[in-house]
């Protein structure tokens, strides 16, 4: 079923797009998340503010400033798609049940770092279609490195000034298992599960969502994650690392689903490049 792209169309209508629309599309969100990169420089660098919401996580001015730069974009872009934000996630469950298609987005991953300063905060943009990411796109602000994939068309990693080059996962060795993981969440569950493997483990400590993008683009085996996170921090990578060969899965390498649930926490999950059954005896609990 196709709907009319124009701002009378009924949000949420399947417009399924067609692998050479989804190319296009990828192309102009790139753009977008370029744009709102900016926007977030224009804020890193002054005295911003920064308060706690409900959930004691941590927001700041250029939270705010990208969201509104990408819901902009994206109302121009799809007027008939709707969007649920991070900073607008308010939105009834009776009513996003009811979306087939719909943007997913955290216009900044990584808001601790940004406040930090660490520098590895991203951009996240996602389109979901029948409870999958169909489209996925990380852009880094600082560095200008973008990620992005859609179905059917393989991943990319683009730095700046130079053309897209494919990426893809790679087989893990057992010499050495190449772990990504949190510079503000080194639990002991991390510690435990790094621990059971059979092998020498290189650990290496990254922000929000590139921890995934390491993994698609064959620089980590595997990131696992046993603390909380939202579906919209990790619709896109997933969307990138599936396109480059991996998997982002729960704990039963069942790969994760968007808006099935009132709630929008992701249970504990993996991103991993290669065959998912070797790693499944060290996600479970003991």
């Amino acid at each position: 079923m196709f709907c009319e792209s124009s701002s009378e169309a009924e949000p949420g209508c399947s417009t399924s797009y067609q692998t050479n629309s989804l190319s296009i599309l990828a192309d102009e969100v790139g753009d977008l998340a370029r744009l709102t990169g900016q926007r977030i420089l224009e804020v890193y660098d002054t005295h911003y503010e920064v308060w706690e919401k409900a959930d004691q996580s941590p927001v700041t001015s250029a939270d705010m400033v990208a969201h509104h730069t990408i819901v902009e974009g994206l109302r121009s872009l799809t007027p008939e798609i709707p969007i649920l934000s991070e900073e607008s996630a308010n939105i009834p469950y009776a009513k996003r049940a009811r979306w087939e298609q719909y943007w997913l987005v955290d216009p900044l991953d990584g808001t601790r770092e940004f406040i930090r300063h660490s520098d590895e905060f991203t951009v996240n943009i996602a389109l979901i279609e029948d409870q999958q990411p169909v489209l996925g796109v990380i852009y880094v602000p600082v560095t200008g490195v973008l990620y992005f994939a859609h179905h059917n068309g393989g991943a990319y990693k683009q730095l700046p000034n130079q053309l897209p080059r494919p990426i893809s996962v790679r087989l893990s060795s057992d010499d050495c298992v190449v772990v990504a993981g949190s510079r503000s969440r080194n639990t002991q569950r991390i510690q435990s599960f790094i621990n059971m493997l059979h092998s020498k483990v290189r650990l290496l400590g990254i922000g929000s969502s590139l921890k995934s993008c390491l993994v698609a683009e064959g620089k980590a085996d595997i990131y696992p994650c046993f603390g909380p996170t939202s579906e919209w921090d990790t619709a896109a990578a997933q969307c990138i690392l599936e396109q480059a060969g991996g998997h982002l899965t729960d704990t039963h390498l069942r790969p994760l689903r968007y808006n099935t649930k009132a709630s929008l926490l992701n249970p504990h999950f993996a991103a991993f490049g290669d065959d998912g059954d070797k790693w499944e005896q060290y996600l479970l609990p003991a």
